[in-house]
């Protein structure tokens, strides 16, 4: 891909990271909870998509912003979408990989600040990877194998099942249905892409994990996100096979 289609996926990114805010916002509760619909001030939120910012009307108030800002979401959204159109290139599932980044994007926001990773966002995740890298797998120029994505979503999913069942106080179930879609994207491009991205999403967390022992801001009993750890390590494998390929 040349540095136009970079830059498209540049684009892309940030205007749908533009539109995050208030889904974020959203869906940023605890388990059990009900998806939040008003702001701090009480104010009806409406829809899911756009900036987190309240609007009122003349006499009811100033405008005013809450959650997160919309600039910094959009360049990180931008960024990690044109590392993987860099990455991928002119091949058909580029459209896959790009088009869905938005979506991890918000998922790991959302673990980060709740520790959580919603189905609403984790399941269709993982029906539109491998929906879309099997469009992909018909058309010319495919780098992957759809059998073997669709394989290694079971496998890494299985994987983080077995360490949920073992130590479920260390293992979130939302980061066994994140695995799904994560196996899927390195599973494309074959095994030695999907051990490494899976063996550097676990070697992320130790470090991050052990950093925070050093630091003295953790005990061993304390857990954090592992989500954003999955989906750095998976990004780094899509990268080593999107420039391997």
């Amino acid at each position: 891909m040349g540095v136009f289609g970079v830059v498209v996926a540049a684009g892309y990114g940030g205007v749908v990271g533009l539109l995050l805010p208030r889904a974020l916002w959203r869906l940023s509760v605890g388990a059990g909870e009900p998806w939040r619909d008003r702001c701090p001030e009480g104010h009806v939120v409406p829809g899911w998509i756009g900036p987190a910012r309240c609007r009122m009307a003349a006499g009811a108030g100033a405008p005013h912003g809450y959650g997160r800002r919309a600039v910094p979401l959009a360049v990180l959204s931008g960024a990690v979408c044109a590392v993987l159109g860099a990455a991928v290139g002119a091949r058909p599932e580029v459209l896959a990989y790009v088009g869905l980044a938005p979506v991890l994007v918000l998922l790991v926001l959302v673990d980060r600040a709740v520790h959580r990773l919603p189905d609403v966002l984790t399941l269709p995740l993982a029906a539109a990877a491998a929906a879309g890298l099997g469009a992909a797998a018909l058309l010319p120029r495919a780098a992957g194998d759809w059998r073997l994505a669709l394989f290694g979503g079971g496998l890494l999913a299985t994987g983080y099942l077995a360490l949920f069942l073992i130590h479920p106080a260390g293992m979130g179930f939302g980061d066994v249905k994140l695995a799904i879609s994560l196996g899927v994207a390195l599973g494309w491009y074959g095994w030695g892409v999907w051990v490494a991205g899976a063996f550097l999403g676990f070697l992320y967390g130790a470090l991050y994990g052990l950093f925070l022992l050093l630091r003295g801001s953790a005990t061993r009993k304390d857990g954090f996100a592992f989500g954003p750890f999955m989906a750095a390590g998976a990004l780094t494998g899509v990268l080593l096979g999107g420039f391997g390929a």
